[in-house]
């Protein structure tokens, strides 16, 4: 696949070194270009760096590893060459507190698929640390991690179960784009819980066997 990224921070490095190593073309976009080319340096596999256009004209799906707010920003400054491509947001709207900015309103995903409504967006790699990521592969007690997935589009959502499978991780369907909104208050509570409180959010969810009780009872 041809992948933009836009965005030079630790996601962008982690999923697209993962995803460089798998094969496909990568062009990171940024509004400093020498951080862009410093970052698809490091990422190696002929990634390409260019300004926030570049990466969205080389490419079939793009990944936005922007913060919260940002992220809306720019795809809006890019609607028009976004339209019919996938795109991925991985934000969490999450503030002093661990709080979720989001309140009531659309979610951070649906605020990207407004900025762009040409767009097909899809929610993922919001649940853990940027160096969760960078794992190869995110694997725990022999188990792939799991990658909850939230879109309307059918195609769409297979690059990125594609993708999520390049990472060394299992996709998860998890509902519509509608359904993202509950992927960003998990973060927030999850994060909560792993920096607030120290707590392993595995502990507080039985396994599969046991989520409607002890079988027989």
């Amino acid at each position: 696949m041809r992948i933009g990224i836009l965005g030079t921070g630790n996601m962008a490095d982690a999923l697209g070194t993962h995803w460089a190593r798998a094969g496909h073309r990568l062009t990171v976009g940024g509004r400093d270009l020498a951080k862009a080319r410093r970052l698809a340096d490091r990422i190696g596999h002929g990634t390409q760096a260019g300004d926030l256009h570049a990466a969205v004209a080389a490419a079939e799906v793009v990944l936005v590893a922007l913060p919260f707010g940002a992220g809306a920003e720019v795809v809006r400054t890019l609607a028009a060459p976004l339209a019919g491509r996938t795109v991925v947001d991985c934000a969490n709207p999450v503030g002093p507190g661990f709080r979720l900015l989001t309140g009531h309103g659309p979610s951070a995903a649906e605020q990207l698929a407004s900025a762009a409504p040409g767009a097909h967006v899809v929610k993922a790699f919001n649940l853990c640390h940027e160096d969760v990521w960078r794992m190869r592969p995110p694997v725990f007690d022999g188990r792939p991690l799991a990658v909850p997935l939230c879109g309307d589009d059918t195609t769409a959502l297979a690059r990125v179960s594609e993708l999520v499978g390049d990472a060394g991780c299992t996709p998860l369907p998890a509902g519509g784009l509608d359904r993202a909104g509950l992927l960003e208050a998990t973060a927030a509570l999850f994060i909560g819980l792993w920096v607030g409180a120290g707590a392993d959010v595995q502990a507080i969810a039985p396994p599969l066997a046991y989520a409607t009780g002890p079988s027989g009872s």
